[in-house]
This record gives structure tokens, sequence and C-alpha cells, in this order.
């Protein structure tokens, strides 16, 4: 009877042990598997943001006017016209590519090479469409969750989705007709710097405001990202498994500017 009240008891006591495992062993999201190396990243990159970026956006804000801050922008989004252009061709959206393309024309002409948004006061609204959006459209999945040194928050798919932006974007090949070669990459990392600061400077408040009401800062940003893309790549309209988080992120993010 005692051998068997002993063998009851190490029973139990083996029970509780492998519970108290299971509930101390992490739960590995599947569409965050490096969630550590992703919170690391994340972490070096507010570091940047925080004693580089943030600077640099407050002080071309500062000495910017309201006017020439306007135009810089409507010229950088009159060039991702042409990247949106290509990616509605390559989505079967051919009716918007033609939009877009007497967009990316009317603002790059009478717009004075886009400074002013002439299309958007003749109704010709700006679209967003990036490759990452295409392959999705194509049927590539999402991929893990990944967070980029300097870019911030992506996918598998969403570096795949770089590469294919940046070979659409004529500021990667200012250079290429450049002389001397010294020329041509400081042309080409002056706009892109340029860029980087007004983007960065048109968003400060954004940022702020979720910063502040986000309890876990890497989770909020991690699932903003992965809902605005399923948002934009079904133009809005998310399958109802889907739309849990949807409205929250579009209406926390709605201002940002996926140039």
């Amino acid at each position: 009877m005692q051998s068997m009240k002993s063998t009851v008891k190490l029973n139990a006591l083996a029970a509780t042990v492998l519970l108290v495992g299971c509930a101390t062993t992490p739960v590995v999201d599947p569409q965050d598997p490096w969630e550590g190396w992703n919170r690391d990243v994340q972490a070096f990159n507010d570091r940047v943001d925080d004693y580089v970026m943030k600077p640099v956006a407050r002080g071309y804000r500062w000495i910017t006017p309201d006017f020439v801050d306007a135009g810089v922008s409507n010229f950088f989004s009159n060039i991702a016209d042409i990247r949106v252009t290509i990616n509605d061709a390559l989505q079967g959206k051919f009716t918007q590519a033609v939009y877009d393309a007497t967009r990316f024309f009317l603002n790059t002409t009478f717009g004075l090479a886009g400074f002013v948004d002439v299309a958007s006061n003749v109704d010709l609204p700006k679209h967003h469409e990036d490759f990452d959006q295409t392959l999705g459209v194509w049927g590539v999945p999402t991929g893990p969750y990944l967070v980029l040194p300097f870019l911030g928050p992506s996918s598998t798919r969403g570096v795949l989705g770089l590469v294919g932006d940046t070979a659409m974007n004529p500021i990667s090949y200012t250079g290429a007709y450049l002389y001397p070669a010294m020329t041509s990459r400081a042309v080409a990392g002056g706009l892109g710097a340029l860029n980087a600061a007004d983007l960065r400077a048109d968003n400060l408040e954004t940022e702020k405001v979720a910063s502040e009401a986000a309890l876990d800062r890497y989770g909020f940003f991690r699932g903003a990202y992965l809902s605005q893309r399923n948002y934009l790549i079904h133009d809005g309209n998310v399958p109802a498994e889907d739309l849990l988080g949807t409205e929250e992120t579009e209406e926390n993010l709605s201002p940002v500017k996926p140039y």
C-alpha cells in the first residue's frame, strides 16, 4: 500500500512538472517565428530613429517652408507613380494603369516635374501599388514577418517586393548616365536622403501617436504592418476571416504615405 501511494505521488509530481513545463514553453507565432531577431532589429532601428532620423526630420521641417515641403513630397510621389503604373498593369488593373499613367504625365508636364499635384485637382486620385502587392495578387504567400535594419517592418515576400520596386524606381538609375562616378553616387544618394528625410518629417506625428497608444510597441507595429498589407492587396475588400484589426490599422496608418 505504501509503495502504491508513493507511486501515485510520483506520477502526480511528474504530471505537475510536465504541466508547468508546458505552461512556460513560449508559443511561437507562425507569422513571426523570428521574433527574437525582429525585436532586436526594431530596437536598433528605434535607436537610429531617435538619434539620427528624428533630429534630421525635425531640422528639415524647421528650415523648409510648407509649400516647399509639399512640393518635395509631390515630386517623389510623382516618381512613385511610375512604379504604381507598372504594378497596375502587372496586377491586371489596366484601366487604373491608364489613369495613373495619365496622372504621371499631367503632373510631370503641367505640374512642374511633379512638384505640383495637378492630377488630383482633375479627379485623378493617388493610388498605392507596389511589387509586394503584385506578388500577393499572384498568390505568393506573405511568409514570416521580418524587421529589416534601417528599413523597418517587412516580410520574406516584402524583401522580393523591395527588390522589384527598386528596379522600377528611376532614382536607382539616376547616376548611371552621369560622369564622373562620384557625381553619380552623390546625386543618387542625395535624392534618396532627401526622400527619407521628407517621409520621416511627414510622419512624425503619426509615429508618436502610435507609440503612445501601444502597450507593446513591437506587437502594434507588427500587427499594423501585416493588416495594412492585407488591406492593400485586397484593395480594401479584406476576407471576413482577416477583418480583425483591419479597421483599427487603417485608421491609425492612413496618414502614412507609402511612396
